[in-house]
C-alpha cells in the first residue's frame, strides 16, 4: 500500500528509461522536425464546432508556416482551406474569426472564392491563354468532429480519423460534449516547450508540493492510468469524500452530466489527445486545453471552461470557482514548464532516470522518438 491506503498497482519501469536530452526541448532545427513529422501530419484540434454557428462563419488558426480558414459553409458543414490565395499567395482571412458574406474575397487582387473553395472570378486573367478558374480552388484541408471538437489535418494522405481517435469516442460518450457550451476562454503563453507541458500535465507526482489544494480535493497517487494509445495518454483520479468537483471550496449545485455512471460521478479523467489537445473531463464540466507550439521554447495554450447548456441557462449557474481553481492550478504548471525548460537549456542537464509512476511520460518520449523516425536515443 502506498501513502494513505492508495493501493500502487502499476509496473515496475526499467532503469533504462531516462529523460530525453536536451536537445528535443531545445534546439530550433529539432523544433522545425517535430512540426513536419508530428504536426503537419497529426489530427490537430482546433476549437470547437459553437465557434462557428452560422454560414460563412469562420476562425483561423496557424502552427508553423500554416495559417488555414476552418468556416461552415452554405450547407451547415465544415470546412477548412490554407489561408493563401492562388492568385499570388496573399493571406485572405486577417482576423482571428469573422463571418464571411458568403464569399472569401482577396484584398490584394479581388480574386474570390465561395465557402466550398470554388474560384467564382479572376479579375484580368480573361486573356490568359488556357487559364480556367476550375483550376485554382482553395487548396483543402481535411477536417473532422467528434463530440464538437473540431479537427483538421494538413497531411496529403492522413490515418482515418476513427483510427486517431482510437476509442476514444466510445470511452467519453457519456459525457456528450456536444452537448457543452463555452463559459470561459484563458489564453496563457508558456515559455516552454510543448512536450514539457504535456509530460507535467501526465503526472501529478509533484501535486503534493505545487498544487496543495488540489491534492486536498484529490490525491495524488488516486485512480490509475490507462496502457498508452497510439495516440493519446491518459487516466483518471478520484475525489475525496465530500468533494464534489474540482473548485476552489470542492463544492457545487450543477448536476453531475446525467448519463454518468456512479463511479464516474466520483472521478475526473485526463487524456492528452497528441499532439495538442489535453482533455479534462469532470462529472459536471469540461476543460480543454489546446497547445500551440510557437518556438521550440514558447508555447501558447489556449484553455477553455465548458457546461452543460441545461445548467448555464439556470440562475443560479456560477461557474467562477471551476474556472479560478484551473486558472491557479494552470498558472502553478505553467511556472513548473518554465523552471523545466530553464533547466533544461542549463549546462548542467543530464538525462534522469523516471520512476514507474511516470510511465506515462516515458511513453511519450518513445512516442516522440518514433514520430521523428529516430533511434533510441543516448544519453547525452
Amino acid at each position: 500500500m502506498s501513502a494513505k491506503g492508495h493501493r500502487d498497482t502499476r509496473p515496475a519501469l526499467l532503469a533504462e528509461a531516462f529523460t530525453l536530452p536536451a536537445l528535443y526541448y531545445t534546439d530550433p532545427e529539432r523544433f522545425h522536425g517535430e512540426l513536419e513529422a508530428i504536426h503537419y501530419r497529426s489530427w490537430l484540434c482546433v476549437g470547437r464546432g459553437e465557434e462557428l454557428p452560422a454560414e460563412g462563419s469562420y476562425f483561423v488558426r496557424a502552427i508553423g508556416e500554416a495559417s488555414m480558414i476552418v468556416l461552415r459553409n452554405g450547407d451547415g458543414q465544415l470546412s477548412a482551406f490554407h489561408n493563401a490565395c492562388r492568385h499570388r499567395g496573399t493571406l485572405l482571412c486577417k482576423e482571428e474569426q469573422g463571418c464571411l458574406p458568403g464569399r472569401i474575397q482577396c484584398s490584394y487582387h479581388a480574386w474570390t472564392y465561395d465557402l466550398d473553395g470554388k474560384l467564382l472570378g479572376a479579375p484580368h486573367m480573361d486573356k490568359v491563354e488556357g487559364f480556367r478558374e476550375a483550376d485554382y480552388p482553395l487548396l483543402r484541408v481535411r477536417t473532422a468532429e467528434w463530440d464538437g471538437h473540431v479537427f483538421i489535418n494538413l497531411a496529403e494522405k492522413p490515418i482515418p480519423f476513427q483510427e486517431h481517435l482510437a476509442g476514444l469516442d466510445r470511452k467519453f460518450r457519456p459525457w456528450r460534449m456536444e452537448e457543452l457550451r463555452r463559459v470561459e476562454r484563458r489564453i496563457y503563453e508558456v515559455k516552454a516547450n510543448w512536450k514539457l507541458i504535456i509530460q507535467n500535465y501526465s503526472e501529478c507526482l509533484h501535486c503534493p508540493v505545487a498544487h496543495p489544494l488540489f491534492n486536498k480535493f484529490s490525491h495524488y497517487l488516486s485512480g490509475d492510468n490507462e496502457p498508452p494509445g497510439s495516440s493519446y495518454l491518459g487516466g483518471r483520479m478520484d475525489l475525496r469524500d465530500g468533494v464534489k468537483t474540482l473548485t476552489l471550496d470542492g463544492q457545487s449545485n450543477r448536476r453531475c452530466f446525467a448519463s454518468l455512471d456512479a463511479d464516474d460521478r466520483r472521478r475526473v479523467y485526463y487524456y492528452a489527445v497528441l499532439p495538442n489537445l489535453l482533455l479534462n473531463l469532470h462529472p459536471d464540466y469540461m476543460l480543454t486545453s489546446i497547445l500551440w507550439p510557437r518556438a521550440v521554447n514558447r508555447t501558447q495554450v489556449v484553455c477553455e471552461w465548458h457546461f452543460h447548456a441545461g445548467e448555464i441557462a439556470r440562475p443560479d449557474f456560477d461557474p467562477k470557482g471551476a474556472i479560478e481553481f484551473w486558472d491557479m492550478t494552470n498558472r502553478q504548471d505553467w511556472e513548473l514548464s518554465e523552471l523545466a525548460q530553464a533547466g533544461i537549456s542549463s549546462r548542467g542537464y543530464r538525462p534522469g532516470p523516471y520512476s514507474h509512476r511516470e510511465e506515462l511520460l516515458h511513453a511519450f518520449d518513445r512516442w516522440i522518438v518514433q514520430q521523428l523516425g529516430h533511434q533510441e536515443p543516448a544519453r547525452e
